[in-house]
């Protein structure tokens, strides 16, 4: 009787897709970057997440500091609210208001990149990094879409409005800011955003100035008006010979 003899399968080596390994990690990181933070999260616990191991995790992008940086750079590649097409409306400033405070209306999940930098702020590495990869990327792009002076400034209070209204109202939770009107918080910050990225309108001086100063006293184009005043009372007073 012949024995059947098993052959032995044999099946070709997986090959690994480097892009696919690569969009692994990244996807993996910025999970962990949004949950725990930088300093609250190792390579070994990334690479777990992405099926890969830490030394795969170190040849595709170096070291967790360039990891880190790849995926604050990711986050920031599809702005949501900081778009040209808010910058160029006809009313960018309700635009900029309405899409914020859409975007962080009671329930909303928090953006990725928002958490990302919320959670990491605490390690200075990891503040220099977010630093770095903003002034690249937001900064860099809603300051060039600006007019007039000052746009660099300019962008960065708009930056710094838009972080700290997220950190209040979906990270604290403040009751005015969670409990309002949404058209009450749009009616308040439109202007905000709207003198941030319009600028100064020529010829306009909204500088404060001091006590005694032309502006305060009046005393420009010929005079006061205490001396108006003054000078309507002397014309006002008969003289003495018309008694």
């Amino acid at each position: 009787m012949r024995k059947k003899i098993a052959k032995k399968m044999s099946y070709p080596a997986r090959r690994r897709d480097a892009a696919a390994t690569r969009e692994a990690i990244l996807v993996s990181a910025r999970r962990a970057f949004a949950q725990a933070g930088y300093d609250g999260v190792g390579v070994r616990e990334i690479a777990r997440g992405a099926g890969v191991t830490a030394m795969l995790v170190n040849r595709y992008f170096g070291s967790k500091e360039g990891l880190f940086a790849e995926v604050v750079a990711e986050t920031m590649k599809a702005p949501v609210i900081l778009t040209e097409e808010f910058v160029s409306s006809s009313m960018p400033g309700a635009a900029f208001a309405s899409a914020l405070v859409e975007l962080t209306k009671p329930g909303a999940t928090p953006l990725d990149g928002f958490l990302i930098m919320v959670h990491s702020a605490s390690s200075k590495r990891a503040a220099e990094i977010g630093r770095e990869q903003i002034e690249q990327h937001h900064q860099k792009t809603l300051a060039s879409a600006l007019q007039g002076d000052l746009a660099a400034e300019r962008a960065a209070l708009a930056l710094s409005v838009v972080a700290g209204f997220q950190i209040m109202r979906q990270m604290i939770g403040l009751s005015p800011l969670t409990e309002a009107d949404p058209k009450a918080l749009v009616k308040i910050l439109g202007p905000v955003f709207e003198q941030l990225i319009k600028g100064e309108r020529s010829g306009d001086d909204t500088s404060p100035k001091p006590p005694g100063s032309p502006a305060t006293t009046g005393a420009s184009h010929g005079g006061g008006a205490g001396q108006n005043v003054r000078a309507s009372h002397r014309r006002q007073k008969p003289r003495e010979n018309e008694k």
